[in-house]
């Protein structure tokens, strides 16, 4: 099935964004997604986003207690092989009744650059690798500050490239979100450039595609925004840059070329203080020719779309089919 057909029912199109068919008029959010969105700013996110100071302790306390990456959740129905590539510990997930035949995923974590795969994430891979019957491969890429983009970007595409060699005819879906989704395109970026070949679709959540968060109105977004404050996600763009620029399409994959790069479906939503950014992303992309489905939904937080909620559920359906 086409990813191109797959239009949501929800999309919301603001001005400048032109969309093919017309998008509908998108609904309130559901009473389950508002009260998630209480709840979500009532936790300390938000907090250690206020401040470079606030991130910096942070990166401090994740130094001193390292998170596990190991596998947890992923529930029936999936086997994970854990082996080493490049020197990264690389999973792979499987249905456990065989994986002949199956489709790829490579599904990027997000968290700033500087946390670890989370149970949340590790949840989602098992839905996609049970429901969606794929293949996942689960690079857990250093953090910064030790690991820096200049390192990690052409190390993802490398293990990219070797995925997309070995699935030989298999379909090959690059899934990230936030940070995860601003490494998949900058990999994708990065095999353009090498005449590599490209996945066959890039699904990004939320993606963090400019690290200067310098947009006038996010100022304003980040009031609503529940769990997102731009002083921290500016410093933790500062440390994932290292030697380079903030600006570098590494760290910024929308400064990047967008020629020739496989076609994406975006999910963004109007209380991410990031998503003016994704409107950006798919406009520059549609310029190049490149085949693009937003979806940016009322009111929905950053991450919306690995959430408990209606709304949450049907991008997850969306993505399901997608990757299939």
């Amino acid at each position: 099935m086409s990813v191109a057909r797959l239009v949501s029912a929800l999309q919301f199109c603001p001005v400048g964004c032109v969309f093919s068919p017309p998008a509908r008029r998108d609904p309130a959010p559901s009473l389950q997604s508002r009260v998630f969105n209480l709840l979500l700013g009532l936790l300390p996110y938000k907090e250690q986003l206020a401040s470079a100071e606030a991130m910096q302790a942070q990166v401090q306390k994740l130094a001193l207690q390292p998170a596990s990456f190991e596998p947890v959740g992923l529930g029936r129905g999936v086997d994970a092989i854990l082996t080493k590539m490049g020197g990264w510990p690389v999973y792979y997930t499987a249905p456990s009744s065989g994986h002949e035949g199956c489709n790829h995923v490579m599904f990027l974590h997000g968290g700033g650059y500087i946390n670890e795969i989370a149970p949340a994430h590790w949840r989602f891979v098992g839905q996609m690798t049970r429901k969606a019957g794929v293949v996942c491969v689960v690079p857990v890429y250093p953090l910064a500050p030790r690991a820096t983009a200049k390192d990690v970007v052409p190390a993802t595409a490398e293990l990219l490239r070797m995925l997309l060699e070995d699935a030989g005819s298999a379909k090959v879906t690059v899934v990230g979100n936030s940070a995860g989704a601003g490494l998949a395109l900058a990999a994708c970026q990065w095999l353009r450039d090498r005449g590599h070949r490209q996945p066959n679709l890039m699904v990004l959540i939320s993606p963090a595609a400019d690290a200067s968060v310098g947009r006038p109105e996010q100022a304003e977004i980040a009031t609503r925004d529940p769990t997102q404050d731009i002083p921290g996600i500016v410093e933790a763009g500062r440390l994932y840059a290292g030697e380079l620029d903030v600006g570098h399409p590494f760290i910024s994959p929308l400064n990047g070329a967008f020629r020739s790069l496989a076609p994406m479906t975006i999910f963004s939503g109007t209380r991410d203080l990031l998503y003016p950014d994704s409107v950006d992303l798919a406009a520059r992309a549609r310029a190049a020719g490149v085949s693009v489905e937003l979806h940016l939904w009322r009111d929905q937080p950053h991450n919306y779309a690995m959430m408990p909620t209606p709304e949450g559920r049907r991008a997850r359906a969306m993505i399901l089919r997608a990757v299939a």
